[in-house]
């Protein structure tokens, strides 16, 4: 989160919606325009993380109720930012599942039509198939039934051909199938990240403008004007005193 307040593409947003540049006095036309936005943006905008790991936004302007609008639209710019970077890596990995999928829901197809071909030949059940047909020649030579046993001997040829294929096909479709539906639900969970609108934050209070100034502090600054200007007067009394005695001791020489 730290990172993306940070980002180039919400300061770039804040400057362009907020006009800053001209906000802050900043001539577009001097030496170093954008080196001196940037100082700006970072002493009046700074972004902390809390002892409860949430993250504390503070602006500081001259006007309020620009800079409680500022901190709520950045904060708002993080979904926006996270969102769109979110977007563009899963539609990346989101074309690559699909296209993995399609071709192998187009692979099933063709297995499938494989063994419809199969069924239409005869072919349903090898294993019953054979165990039947085994039972039925048997009973066709006892009863000396020529015409059964070659109706029989023409299945035992077919299964003979495409029973063999149609077994292993059949196998792998299980698993295929499975696969399959591993691919599909991938394929749902990245289509979700890559459309998706949910937050990526939670606010736990907006900004809002301070009621009186944050800095500088008048009463801090009358304090230091006074020590201050206290303080150069002694040191002002010390040296002219310290004139004095030279002068004295130099008249007495």
């Amino acid at each position: 989160m730290l990172q993306i307040l940070n980002s180039d593409e919400i300061r770039e947003r804040i400057v362009k919606k907020y006009n800053l540049m001209e906000h802050y006095g900043i001539d577009e036309g001097g030496r170093y325009p954008q080196t001196e936005l940037n100082r700006k943006f970072e002493e009046n905008i700074s972004f902390n993380r809390t002892e409860y790991l949430s993250i504390r936004i503070d602006v500081l302007d001259e006007e309020p109720e620009l800079a409680a609008k500022i901190a709520n639209d950045i904060s708002a710019l993080h979904d926006t930012v996270k969102t769109r970077m979110q977007h563009e890596r899963a539609k990346q990995a989101l074309a690559i599942v699909e296209k993995e999928y399609r071709d192998f829901e187009k692979y099933l197809l063709e297995r499938e039509d494989t063994l419809n071909k199969l069924r239409d030949f005869g072919v349903l059940n090898y294993d019953a198939q054979v165990e039947r047909l085994s039972e039925t020649y048997g009973k066709a030579l006892m009863s000396n039934n020529s015409q059964a046993v070659k109706a029989v001997n023409d299945q035992m040829a077919v299964l003979a051909k495409y029973g063999g294929l149609y077994t292993s096909i059949n196998q792998d479709m299980t698993y295929d199938r499975e696969n399959l539906s591993r691919l599909r639900t991938k394929y749902e969970e990245i289509r979700v990240d890559a459309t998706d609108r949910l937050p990526h934050k939670f606010v736990v209070n907006n900004a809002k403008p301070a009621e009186k100034k944050t800095y500088p502090v008048r009463w801090l600054i009358v304090v230091v004007s006074v020590l201050s200007t206290f303080l150069l007067s002694i040191v002002l009394v010390l040296i002219l005193e310290n004139i004095k005695r030279i002068r004295s001791v130099s008249t007495l020489d």
